[in-house]
């Protein structure tokens, strides 16, 4: 709970101040020509409760709050945290976010869905930003870093009149530490934003915490997971690729296909890639291969529109989406080419076939019973299962290597098809010991994860986050 809140006329933009969390030394805090000194002990704050010093107002509506941050002296731990907040509630297991500064530079967006929940992160790719800004806006909070932004938003409820504000955490229960706040400005945050950024990020399958790889500004889609720790996405209808650590990006040459969309993916081998091209038969999109350091395309399918999304563990045959007859359906292929296979024969849409890493089934999602939810079967169409059975819209269901883990999009389920621009939730079921939880909501939605994205050792997948900012 909060303790010692002190108000004072004399903190600029804010009213009060004090120690949230059973600290272990007081903190303070003080404002003199235009820089805010806060100082404070606090063993983090992380988990599922705070100990920090906050220096606070009330506000309702969408706000930001932007300053550039310097600490005193060399610093206790590394993990010392200079905050911008958004927050709930005064108690110290409150729902909030954060952009936080730590000691060493790095700087992550920090949240608390709800009251007593376990802290999650979405890491930014910069260190030490010379300013940050904090900005809510509806239920979704993102962190910028010197002007852009530092990782894909998130989404966090807060009440009508909720506080923000400037924290200090020492990392360290009884040491005090000290930071300085200058140029701090909480303004609202003007509506109708119209700048589309695609983030780029991993998710950490045991700590449910993101890592931004990159922040492109326009849209990106589709990443897939290379054995050397690549990331393959598709922009603008060409493929590229960037280390997974981030780095310099590198077009992969796919000859006249240049309408690529997002269906695409790696042979097993990692020698080539299958992509869904647009270029070529009047628009509708046909499945190809090109060698994975580029190369012109080979046609595989013959009908149009076909959509790839899978490929057999032997590297012999691929599932796609395809319609033919007016009826979309699950086909396989050889995947040098040949006669396609009719696995399903739905009256509604079959979509996103992918096969298990031991090749018993193919996954897909399938809307037959009204609302689109994953399925599978044997790679001959036979022995059909039904896999979720929930009030979402679930889509692109993917297997993670050692075969333990689904991932899979899920969308409202008033919502129509898998489009752009929607709050969805990213849903992990474990496939060994059973039961399935939301490990992410977000902005998202097509292209957010509708290919092949795990690591290969299966502890990570990749995705992408959308925000207009």
């Amino acid at each position: 709970m909060s303790v010692g809140m002190v108000t004072s006329a004399a903190l600029g933009a804010f009213s009060s101040h004090g120690d949230v969390g059973a600290v272990g030394a007081p903190g303070s805090a003080s404002f003199d020509d235009g820089v805010y000194t806060v100082s404070a002990s606090g063993y983090n704050m992380w988990f599922d409760r705070d100990e920090f010093h906050f220096v606070w107002t009330e506000v309702s509506g969408d706000v930001s709050i932007a300053a550039s941050i310097a600490f005193e002296g060399a610093g206790a731990d590394p993990h010392r945290k200079a905050c911008l907040v958004v927050r709930a509630t005064l108690d110290d297991d409150s729902a909030y976010a954060d952009v936080a500064v730590h000691g060493d530079g790095l700087t992550s967006l920090q949240y608390r869905v709800a009251a007593g929940e376990i802290t999650q992160e979405v890491q930014s790719n910069r260190s030490g930003p010379s300013r940050i800004e904090l900005r809510r806006q509806g239920d979704f909070v993102t962190a910028f870093a010197d002007g852009l932004p530092s990782g894909g938003s998130v989404k966090l409820a807060l009440p009508d009149t909720y506080y923000v504000g400037l924290a200090v955490t020492s990392h360290l229960h009884d040491v005090v530490e000290t930071a300085r706040f200058s140029d701090v400005v909480v303004a609202p945050v003007e509506p109708h934003p119209t700048t589309l950024f695609s983030t780029l990020e991993i998710m950490d399958v045991a700590s449910t915490d993101r890592r931004t790889v990159h922040v492109f500004e326009g849209w990106m889609e589709a990443p897939n997971w290379t054995a050397d720790d690549r990331l393959v996405y598709n922009s603008e209808g060409r493929l590229f690729s960037i280390p997974a650590v981030d780095g310099p990006i590198t077009p992969i040459d796919t000859g006249f296909a240049d309408r690529c969309n997002n269906d695409h993916g790696l042979s097993p081998d990692g020698t080539r890639i299958a992509i869904s091209d647009q270029s070529q038969d009047d628009g509708e999109s046909v499945v190809y291969t090109v060698p994975i350091g580029g190369g012109e395309p080979t046609r595989i399918t013959a009908g149009a529109p076909s959509y790839w999304h899978g490929w057999s563990p032997d590297g012999a045959t691929l599932a796609f989406c395809g319609r033919r007859d007016d009826r979309f359906g699950i086909f396989t292929i050889p995947a040098n080419g040949g006669e396609e296979t009719r696995l399903t024969t739905a009256e509604h849409l079959d979509d996103g076939p992918e096969y298990s890493p031991d090749g018993r089934y193919i996954y897909f999602n399938s809307d037959r019973t009204g609302l689109m939810q994953i399925y599978r079967m044997a790679p001959d169409g036979s022995g059909l299962e039904r896999v979720t059975d929930d009030d979402t819209g679930d889509w692109f269901p993917h297997v993670s290597p050692d075969g333990r883990w689904l991932v899979y999009i899920a969308f409202d389920a008033a919502v129509e098809g898998h489009p752009r621009d929607q709050q969805v939730e990213l849903k992990l079921m474990d496939l060994v010991a059973g039961g399935t939880r939301t490990i992410a909501s977000l902005f998202g939605g097509q292209g957010t994860m509708n290919v092949p994205s795990w690591s290969p050792d299966s502890t990570r997948f990749a995705f992408v986050s959308y925000a207009y900012l």
